[in-house]
Formats: structure tokens, sequence, C-alpha cells
């Protein structure tokens, strides 16, 4: 009988979906000489980590979100022991911070050793989040409204990437958003995105995305390209609510090898490009939004990314918002506020964007929700 330890995914995936915190700290202790072990999982707004194990533990925040920012272990070394925090990402999502304390050496390949455990560990989480509550719940720092649940529950998560592209996107107010909403798709060399403008408020808003959304997705998964998606998803919405109710849409395909997208603008958010030192607008005829009328056609319309290109989408709750009778965000601070961004990756670029935003409100409550979507295409 083999004496070689069981691998820790192998663990994990026989261990119930609530307990694999205690699983790994377990695996770690006996492979690793851990000692005090920690997952911390980011908040909705991705501006704080919270430690799942323990709720009451104290760690190096600091460190902590260095390694979350920037998606890259940082070794803590001291004589006696090593503090090693490994981000949790899975195909570009990041999910947290794994804390692993050991009186090993940090050579010999321990961070690598660690990074392993870590990616195991995020796989297993981002799998067992639709079957238990209690990541959410440490996820979520107050009360959702039923608008917002509904929101958080239909998008495809907070990031996406690979060597070729990372795409991020947020909403705003996080824990009461109302109609704006984003989504995409990963398809060989096509990503697609769609960023979304309900119309309406509070649960109703929600419901008309959530119609929106999955009409758009029926038709995508369908072999369906971006117009047929728009049409599918416009008749669906006209055919709820009768044109009382719609959603200025923009739906894009993005070509990840030769940087061509072709785009069907329905009354849609507003995109910019920042290539280099300049911010270029995104210029697109805008048609009618979905389910302003029955039976609408689209048209679409192409644009092309450079190398290193930033796409940056934003819903009217952005580019319009003009708190205390200012000039709207769009037309000067989102700029600035963009050009902040540009040693920063797409995860938090689209943060940078809303504190902007909410600095620009100067703690007035805003009028409207928002979405922000960054891709950088890497080629």
């Amino acid at each position: 009988m083999s004496d070689r330890p069981t691998p820790v995914g192998a663990l994990l995936r026989a261990a119930p979906p609530d307990r694999l915190p205690e699983v790994v700290t377990e695996h770690l202790r006996r492979q690793h000489a851990a000692g005090r072990v920690e997952v911390l999982l980011g908040d909705l707004t991705l501006t704080s980590l919270w430690p799942l194990i323990d709720p009451d533990a104290r760690f190096g925040a600091t460190l902590a979100q260095r390694c979350f920012g920037s998606q890259r272990p940082v070794v803590d070394i001291s004589p006696d022991l090593n503090r090693v925090y490994l981000p949790l990402n899975v195909w570009g999502e990041r999910l947290g911070v794994l804390i692993v304390e050991t009186s090993l050496p940090s050579g010999a390949g321990l961070t690598e050793q660690l990074s392993a455990v870590a990616d195991e560990l995020a796989m297993t989480l981002r799998a067992a989040d639709g079957v238990t509550d209690r990541y959410r719940q440490v996820a979520r720092r107050q009360r959702l409204t039923m608008a917002a649940e509904l929101q958080w529950e239909l998008l495809p998560g907070r990031s996406l990437g690979d060597d070729r592209f990372l795409v991020a996107g947020q909403l705003e107010p996080a824990y009461a958003v109302l109609g704006d909403h984003f989504d995409w798709e990963l398809s060989g060399d096509r990503l697609t995105i769609t960023v979304l403008n309900g119309h309406g408020d509070g649960l109703d808003a929600a419901l008309l995305s959530t119609v929106a959304v999955n009409a758009m997705r029926n038709a995508r998964r369908s072999g369906a390209n971006i117009v047929e998606q728009a049409e599918l998803a416009s008749d669906a919405v006209y055919a709820r609510y009768g044109g009382a109710a719609h959603a200025a849409t923009l739906l894009l395909e993005v070509d990840l090898v030769g940087g061509r997208v072709e785009a069907v603008d329905a009354g849609s958010p507003r995109a910019m490009i920042a290539r280099e030192r300049e911010i270029l607008p995104v210029t697109l005829e805008q048609q009618l939004p979905l389910g302003m009328f029955g039976e609408t056609r689209y048209e679409t319309q192409r644009f092309t990314l450079e190398p290193a290109d930033r796409l940056l989408i934003v819903s009217d709750g952005v580019h319009a918002a003009t708190p205390a009778g200012r000039v709207p965000y769009g037309e000067s601070a989102l700029l600035s506020a963009l050009r902040r961004t540009r040693l920063q990756p797409a995860t938090e670029a689209v943060g940078t964007v809303m504190r902007g935003l909410r600095e620009y409100h100067a703690g007035s409550d805003p009028d409207d929700d928002a979405v922000t979507v960054c891709l950088d295409w890497r080629r």
C-alpha cells in the first residue's frame, strides 16, 4: 500500500462544500508544517478582505491587499516564521487571499508548492459557491435588496482573463443595484460582452434585466450572432412589457486574435478606448433600446482594438451622473479617473473609476445605479 499523501485536490473534491478551508488547513499543517492558516475573501466591492476561518483573526492587511491587487504571492520573512500570502484566482477572477504561516524555509520551492494548494482551493471555492452560502455570507457586509440579489445572482463573475485579455466589471451601489448589468462569455478566440441599462426602479428594473440578459444568453447558446441576440432579446422584452419598459444595451463580440470588434448599439452605454496616453471615444450610431418596439431589427457596426488597448464601457449612471447640478461625470472627471488607471490591471481599474464616481458625488446619494466594465487586450 502506498504511503504517498493524498493530493490536496482529491481531498477538496471529497470534502463537504462548506468545509473546504478546514480541509486545506489540515493538509497544510500535515504537509507544510503550517501553523496559522487563514482564508480572506473579497467583499462585493472588492475593496476589503475578510477572514473566513476565524472572524476575529488579525492579519497583515497591507500585505494581503498587495497580494490581492497584484495577484502575486507575497512572502513576509522573519527568523522563526514565514508568512506567505497567496492569491485565490480562477480564470482571472479574484476571490481572495490564502495566508499560511510556516516554519519551513522560504526557498526550495515553498512558494510554488503553496501556490499550487491555493489554486486548488480557489477552483473548489468557485465550484462550491452555488451550493453553500458560507462564502457569500462572508463577502456580504450588509444585507442586499431583492433587486441587488437578482443582479448579483445573474452575473457571470467579476473578472475573466488569460494571457490574451483581462475583463472586469463592477456594479454600484453594490448592495442596492437596480437594473444595470453586464455579462460576458468566452468561446475560442471570441469574447462576447454585453452591458445593459435597465429601465425603471427597484425590483421591476432587476426583473427587466433578468429577462433581457437571459434572452441574449438563450440566443447566444443556440449559436446566434450578436444581431440575432439583440433581436431575440428585444422581442422577449417587448412581449413581456409591451414597450412600457426597455433596456439600453451594448453588445460586443471581440476577436482576440486580430482585435476586430463587432458591435450592436441598442441605445447603449458609452464606450471609450485608452490607447497609450490618448482617450478615444468609440463612436457608434445608436439604434433603438431592446424592447421599445416589436420586431425591431438591428445592424452591426465595427471598430478595431490595437495591442495593449484598454476598452472602458460605462452605463449612464456613470457618464451622465450630475450630482448637485454639476457637469456630467463623463465630461471630464471620468477621463481623469481613466487616466489614473494607466498602470493598473483591469480588475483594479474598475474600482478606481467607481471610487472617482463616489468622490464626485461628494457624499450625496446617487440618483441612478451604475456599471463599469474594463477590457484589456493583451496581444
